[in-house]
């Protein structure tokens, strides 16, 4: 396997694990500043705003950051939705081919029957 085909098969993982660093990153200074009193925290809401506050930062930051990771992300989902849209195409196109084969089969079969006594009795 060369390492181009190895390095894109987990563009899902290294692009998730590289965004919860940056958040943990923006969760860090915004701990840091909080507890040398640059952010006023105070209490259980202090925390959660520094928390939402390192979501807030970390969501642009990512979004500049993480570009290339990304596209590669979207390279690879979209290959596998392909893939599996391929998959699916054939499938069911093997079973109308089947469901036509039975329905031709039928018919022919019908087709070939001899006429029985009720299609030849006179109707009144």
């Amino acid at each position: 396997m060369s390492s181009n085909v190895s390095k894109k098969s987990h563009a899902t993982l290294r692009y998730t694990s590289m965004r919860v660093s940056v958040f943990l990153a923006c969760l860090l200074v915004a701990l840091i500043l909080g507890h040398f009193q640059v952010i006023p925290v105070s209490g259980e809401a202090g925390v959660i705003f520094l928390f939402l506050l390192a979501a807030v930062v970390s969501a642009p930051l990512s979004y500049v950051l993480l570009s290339r990771q990304r596209d590669e992300m979207s390279v690879e989902i979209s290959g596998r939705v392909d893939g599996i849209r391929t998959r699916t195409a054939s499938r069911i196109a093997a079973q109308n081919a089947e469901e036509d084969a039975a329905d031709d089969a039928l018919r022919a079969e019908v087709s070939k029957a001899p006429a029985g006594p009720a299609a030849s009795a006179p109707q009144n």
